[in-house]
């Protein structure tokens, strides 16, 4: 299912995809048939179609399921079971997901031939972007990458993220020669484990080659806006190792030391420029004026990551902002095959060769207008009693949840992804990210939804009570504007037998507490996000004054929401909403400690 081609041939490129998309529904059946023929005789699939790879039985056997079905049958393999229980073919690695509501990282299975059809997808986003972006072959890309904490299962299989599998694996290091994979920063320090050693070198990299960028990217805009705010923060030591030609002595990771100590040498001209352009009044424009040949910046601006779109504008200096691919760590997904496109305008066609989709119909409720306004983007949870339709057969307008048949032993698994179709690339339907089912916070890759907020706030709440308070209403969002971004709870407090609370009657450890105990009770991803990565700042409580969420309901329903029908959302994105609030607060507390952080709760050794 993979063909052949030359990754430096564009045109042999654009002719694959035009291929791969007029010929969508015949390639879906032969992937269903090629899966289905593969792994009949797996325990998942044999419990259900006995033996038989017929694909109507498939449909009218196989139930669509969630991470709770499969995650047994991993968790076996995890702890030594042969891989033919999901698949037919060597399970090699686990991959961690970004976000989980269960408390831990799922884990997704990973075939050797996985990696190939990651390169395979990677490779061809090289001639649509060549398409669109004349010269990119007559320089370099600033791309900040990175890996992250790995583990060793009983079974000895890594469990780690999907990145941090590329990045490891020889498909990377191997990659095809073209000048589109070629990125300022040495592999070594993208592959140093310690993240402040690898993101100094990795920039003191792309300012010494500044000349040569014409692009500058991460993989997610959170990620791009956190390198550089340490810019801001280590701007001059990179100025004085410029000039010295010398690398911080705090550097010690080798491999890294040696790999930058390669290309770094003397120069004053680029320490003085860079001193005189980062210490004026403004950052503005800054990536323009540092890298002043970069022709967009590539980083994921869709979905939860849209939050960040008006911060990367004002360092960019009116740059382009390119999200080029859709992808989990269940499966690579689809190709935005219009990159320059603005970002709320952003769709990804499904490749038909990557995986065998399916998509379950959301509908939509466009009338519980506090829903839309207050509270984001919403959908009604009916898909029980709906018809899973193929990939070529869904509607142009519809939104639908995302569910996958992979090579790798996932069966008709729900992604959680909610999409809607804008358009077709020949036979292939094009669809915009909408949002994570039921995510109410996202900073980083972490993925707080309504549930996982709830018991989070209910542990903390314990804190309160016996000092006699109560809290009556609660609500949050994602506060983007600081760098990290931090979850922001608004809280409304009455004592008991009172009518009101006032800020002197708050003590200030006690509130540090409860944010404390919010994080300790929030999932593994986000504690990870904000102990070990710090890509998260520490969980801010706004206590507002009495009355605060009466207006909050008295706004919404002024903008035409059904009082009987009214719901205080746990999450907003409404400006003029977090304004009302915000104009009642009474006192802010924020957390004092790190939250603990183990990655799982088996017997597993960090490598």
């Amino acid at each position: 299912m993979l063909p052949s081609y030359d990754p430096n041939n564009s045109e042999a490129g654009m002719k694959l995809l035009e291929d791969l998309t007029s010929n969508a529904y015949q390639i879906q059946q032969q992937v269903l048939e090629e899966i289905l023929t593969r792994n009949s005789h797996t325990e998942y699939l044999k419990g259900f179609l006995n033996g038989h790879s017929d694909k109507t039985l498939f449909k009218e056997k196989v139930p669509v399921g969630n991470y709770e079905d499969v995650k047994p049958y991993i968790e076996r393999i995890a702890n030594g079971e042969p891989s033919h229980i999901i698949s037919s073919h060597q399970i090699t690695e686990l991959l961690t997901s970004s976000g989980t509501s269960g408390g831990q990282p799922k884990m997704m299975p990973s075939t050797a031939e996985d990696l190939d059809r990651k390169t395979f997808f990677y490779n061809l986003l090289v001639p649509v972007m060549n398409k669109y972006v004349e010269g990119l072959d007559k320089g370099k890309g600033m791309y900040l990458l990175f890996i992250k904490p790995e583990i060793t299962t009983p079974s000895g299989l890594s469990a780690r993220p999907v990145l941090t599998s590329y990045y490891k694996s020889n498909n990377f290091r191997n990659r095809p020669f073209n000048r589109f994979n070629v990125y300022t920063s040495p592999d070594e320090t993208i592959l140093c484990s310690d993240s402040k050693q690898s993101m100094y070198c990795q920039l003191l990299c792309g300012l010494i080659q500044r000349d040569e960028v014409l692009r500058v990217g991460a993989v997610f805009a959170s990620a791009l806006l956190r390198a550089l705010k340490f810019l801001e923060d280590f701007w001059k030591e990179l100025c004085s190792n410029i000039r010295s030609g010398h690398v911080s002595d705090w550097i010690t990771d080798p491999s890294c030391r040696n790999a930058v100590s390669e290309i770094l040498k003397p120069n004053s001209d680029l320490a003085d420029l860079m001193e005189n352009e980062c210490s004026g009044s403004s950052w503005e424009g800054i990536i323009k004026k540092l890298w002043p040949r970069t022709k967009f910046i590539e980083v994921i601006v869709t979905g939860s990551m849209a939050q960040y779109i008006p911060t990367l504008e004002f360092y960019s200096g009116g740059l382009p902002l390119v999200s080029t691919m859709y992808a989990s760590s269940e499966c690579y997904f689809g190709i935005n095959f219009k990159p320059l496109s603005k970002p709320c305008d952003v769709s990804y066609t499904l490749l038909p060769n990557m995986a065998y989709f399916e998509f379950l119909p959301v509908e939509r409720n466009h009338t519980d207008s506090e829903v839309v306004r207050c509270n984001g983007v919403h959908e009604e949870d009916r898909d029980d009693h709906l018809q899973v339709v193929d990939l070529v057969d869904v509607k142009l307008g519809q939104y639908y949840e995302l569910v996958v048949t992979t090579f790798t032993g996932l069966y008709r698994y729900r992604v959680g992804d909610i999409l809607m179709v804008t358009g077709f690339h020949n036979n292939a339907p094009q669809f915009r990210f909408i949002h994570r089912r039921n995510v109410v916070l996202s900073i980083d890759t972490d993925k707080t939804n309504e549930d996982d907020l709830l018991k989070a706030v209910t542990q903390a709440k314990v804190v309160l009570e016996p000092l006699g308070f109560l809290l009556t209403e609660y609500t949050s969002y994602a506060d983007t504007r600081s760098i990290p971004g931090h979850y922001v709870l608004f809280w409304e407090l009455k004592m008991k037998g009172h009518n009101n609370v006032v800020e002197a009657e708050l003590d200030g450890n006690i509130m540090e507490e409860c944010c404390s105990r919010v994080e300790e009770w929030l999932d593994s991803v986000y504690r990870r996000c904000r102990k070990k990565d710090k890509s998260i700042g520490p969980l801010e409580i706004r206590v507002v004054k009495q009355g605060s969420f009466d207006a909050l309901m008295d706004f919404c329903v002024s903008q035409g929401s059904s009082v009987n029908q009214y719901k205080t959302p746990r999450c907003i994105r409404s400006e003029e909403v977090i304004n009302i609030l915000n104009s009642r607060v009474v006192g802010k507390f924020f957390s004092q400690k790190t939250p603990s952080w183990e990655p799982f709760t088996m017997e597993i050794h960090v490598v």
